[in-house]
């Protein structure tokens, strides 16, 4: 976090005494123990190879080679020698080069051992913050009382090294921009038929006819979508399979006869290769090409696991998404307003100019 100098992926309550400088070589600057120039990420703490270093060796009864951790750490010889030499006598790691197993293992019984302090790599601090504060935002009474004690441990874990619920809410911010106002109250009972492969009949209002209806479903599985929660289904009404979202599910309860299956694999084919939430195999792939502005954002970003892109010479990025219903995706483009244009199909094309100039005319 900013202002902190405690680095992640190291005990946090001794990261400052590894943060000493040095010289560097064939120069007369120094540089922080704690950092070092890598071709792999550019600037990486010395401290979180560490902790990879820990991670490699903990709980092997065999010994690791020399090169075996020089691949797996991406570091060179000399690198790998000062880690051990820092695992060992910093930090007190029992470290022993056992050529008779193989190379370098904890001298350990079990061949494990406990670093001091509370250890987290980058990605284990956002994922624990980011679950502490998605518990705490669920909809009220929505698994609370099961949910309490691991909000309860998370609190505590956090609060171990100064990260406690205080700093956290003002520090990291979780924005719902795309959340509906929610009645859940039917989560519980969708939840359980899901995972115990139990039928359901439910009460469905469906927001585009403005009507509601009756279905048998066989749930399949939950999806959390956008900050939405929507159930995957087999309608045997339809006969097909439906996504439905859980907020439009007046009324449900469970039936005394087994789910359908639908394997796996056909439930990606059939609701996850178009383009959004909206099911169906793709009819169509989407051309959208983008300004050079707007392209420096977009090229980072994931649209469709199967989508396809390129630069072009004038420098604008042109993205090939398949989809299916193209609601969504109509959405989306128009989010981008001039920024994008929509070369394929004719069909699309035509629909996002007739939005645009839809709502052109109601600022003439």
């Amino acid at each position: 976090m900013r202002g902190n100098n405690k680095a992640p992926g190291v005990p946090l309550a001794q990261a400052r005494p590894l943060q000493e400088t040095i010289p560097t070589k064939n120069t007369g600057s120094t540089r922080k123990r704690g950092e070092k120039t890598n071709k792999r990420t550019g600037t990486l703490s010395k401290l979180d190879d560490l902790y990879r270093l820990h991670r490699a060796l903990d709980g092997r009864r065999t010994g690791i080679s020399r090169d075996a951790l020089m691949d797996e750490l991406g570091v060179s010889r000399s690198t790998l020698t000062r880690l051990i030499a820092d695992l060992r006598d910093k930090l007190g790691a029992p470290v022993l080069c056992d050529r008779e197993r193989g190379g370098y293992r904890y001298h350990t019984a079990d061949g494990r051992h406990h670093l001091p302090g509370l250890w987290f790599t980058s990605q284990e601090l956002h994922a624990l913050i980011t679950l502490n504060q998605l518990l705490q935002t669920i909809q009220p009474g929505l698994l609370d009382s099961a949910l309490a004690p691991i909000r309860a441990r998370l609190e505590s874990l956090l609060e171990t090294e100064h990260l406690g619920s205080g700093e956290a809410h003002q520090r990291i911010r979780i924005l719902a921009m795309a959340a509906r106002a929610r009645d859940m109250k039917h989560f519980q009972t969708v939840a359980g038929a899901v995972l115990q492969r139990k039928r359901l009949a439910i009460d469905y209002y469906n927001r585009e006819r403005d009507e509601t209806g009756s279905r048998e479903i066989s749930p399949q599985r939950l999806v959390h979508y956008r900050d939405n929660w929507y159930l995957d289904a087999w309608c045997h009404e339809k006969k097909g399979l439906r996504t439905f979202s859980i907020e439009c599910i007046r009324q449900a309860s469970a039936l005394n006869k087994p789910a359908k299956s639908v394997p796996e694999s056909s439930l990606d084919k059939e609701l996850g290769s178009a383009y959004g939430i909206f099911a169906g195999q793709p009819a169509a792939t989407a051309v959208l090409r983008f300004t050079t502005r707007r392209a420096r954002w977009v090229a980072e970003e994931t649209w469709h696991p199967q989508q396809q892109s390129r630069w072009l010479e004038d420098g604008r990025y042109e993205l090939r998404i398949p989809y299916s219903d193209p609601r969504e995706l109509i959405m989306d483009i128009l989010k981008y307003g001039p920024e994008v244009e929509v070369v394929a199909p004719r069909a699309l094309r035509q629909e996002i100019a007739a939005h645009l100039n839809t709502a052109a005319r109601q600022y003439e």
